[in-house]
């Protein structure tokens, strides 16, 4: 066991693959001598050199551009945005492109390709630099999408997301880059598979990335009052745990969705429309949808925390259902 932050977490499953394989490169706006933008890449330059650690013009189409090329020709590029929101710049590279490559192809092709992308609130960086934007994503066929929310799962979903020969994306959240946690393997983590993150009986908190804790948080609280509640961490958007969603829902019967993006067309709709189409025999209860306010993220620190789900919003939601 070893102790790690997220971004430890993140760098050391980037860092195995690397010194495995020649072919694993890292590229994105000052990922080399100055480290990446909130420290993920700190020393990697001195371990592999500029040539496969590599700074980057500040355009975002052309990082994605480029990461396209790379995996078309045989490398298996990380590249890294500094912000998610400027995935926006490369969504044709991205989506008109990398994720419908191989299947135009006839699979002749692989697209072994993984984008960084630090998402998320609560740092004070404004509109621009605070989004959520795993949705728009997830929609895409040919894209595979991870976010894990502690540094184990930092590290195994790198190494599956670096091995994986389809484009995916890994969103970090920008508020868990120094957070702490056990590392109790260095294997990869299966895309595809969430986990039990507390067990419970009487209602099901379905979660991601930094709602885990607010998740646990309030689990904690329903406890107090003699209600039991399972938090489900999906880590892996898609492919998504399908059967561990059946699995919570079949036992709690009701269930509460919270998701950072904005409520309104966000994943968590996804969701609750699948526990609604595939899970509906097992509810006594609607499920609850918590997501961010159907706003911009305000840059005053007051109405950014104003803006973001948090625990007492899944209490509110607990009282609606139980």
């Amino acid at each position: 066991m070893k102790m790690m932050t997220y971004s430890e977490g993140i760098r050391e499953g980037m860092s195995i693959r690397m010194r495995e394989d020649p072919n694993v490169i890292l590229f994105g706006e000052d990922v080399g001598a100055f480290g990446g933008c909130f420290g993920v890449s700190m020393g990697m330059i001195n371990e592999f050199g500029p040539e496969r650690v590599r700074d980057t013009p500040i355009s975002e189409g052309a990082i994605i551009g480029c990461a396209v090329g790379a995996a078309a020709t045989g490398l298996r590029p990380i590249a890294e945005l500094m912000f998610c929101d400027f995935l926006t710049v490369g969504m044709d590279q991205l989506v008109n492109q990398a994720a419908k490559m191989r299947y135009m192809f006839g699979g002749k092709i692989s697209m072994p390709m993984v984008v960084r992308l630090p998402a998320g609130a609560g740092t004070g960086a404004a509109a621009q630099h605070s989004q959520s934007l795993e949705a728009w994503l997830t929609h895409v066929p040919g894209l595979k999408v991870v976010y894990p929310s502690c540094a184990e799962d930092a590290l195994g979903l790198m190494l599956s997301a670096i091995d994986d020969d389809n484009p995916v994306m890994y969103f970090e959240n920008k508020t868990l880059m120094g957070v702490k946690g056990e590392v109790n393997s260095f294997d990869p983590i299966p895309l595809g598979k969430g986990k039990i993150c507390r067990k419970g009986e009487d209602l099901s908190i379905i979660t991601y990335g930094r709602q885990v804790y607010d998740a646990l948080e309030a689990a904690e609280k329903l406890a107090q009052d003699g209600v039991s509640a399972e938090v489900i961490d999906l880590r892996s958007l898609y492919p998504l745990d399908k059967a561990l969603i059946g699995e919570t829902v079949s036992k709690t019967h009701k269930a509460i969705i919270i998701t950072e993006e904005v409520k309104r067309g966000g994943f968590g709709g996804e969701l609750s429309a699948i526990i609604a189409e595939e899970f509906f025999d097992y509810l006594d209860a609607p499920v609850v949808r918590i997501g961010a306010l159907d706003t911009p993220v305000p840059f005053a620190p007051n109405l950014e925390q104003y803006y973001m789900p948090n625990a007492q919003d899944i209490l509110a939601g607990a009282k609606k259902i139980l």
